[in-house]
């Protein structure tokens, strides 16, 4: 499956602990990347900057959804699942 152009959900939903160029302590979750345009798409994208945690992160259809809105629902979850308690 592609990246459906013009989301970003991943970029925004979940948090990131590794350095990212413009924001060196990462980012939580629910903030949006600074590396992200306004069109949604990654500027690190293909680059060796780009975070080991979203290179690994490939696109689905459970985890994107039919749509932005969707894709961020259960990118939320997934984010709580995962946060140390």
């Amino acid at each position: 499956m592609e990246c459906r152009v013009g989301c970003g959900a991943c970029c925004i939903a979940i948090s990131i602990s590794s350095e990212i160029p413009g924001m060196p302590a990462g980012k939580p979750a629910g903030v949006r990347c600074i590396q992200l345009s306004n069109e949604n798409k990654c500027l690190l994208f293909g680059t060796a900057k780009r975070p080991a945690v979203c290179v690994g992160l490939k696109p689905s259809e459970e985890m994107c959804g039919r749509n932005y809105e969707e894709a961020m629902s259960y990118l939320e979850l997934l984010e709580k699942a995962t946060r140390p308690t």
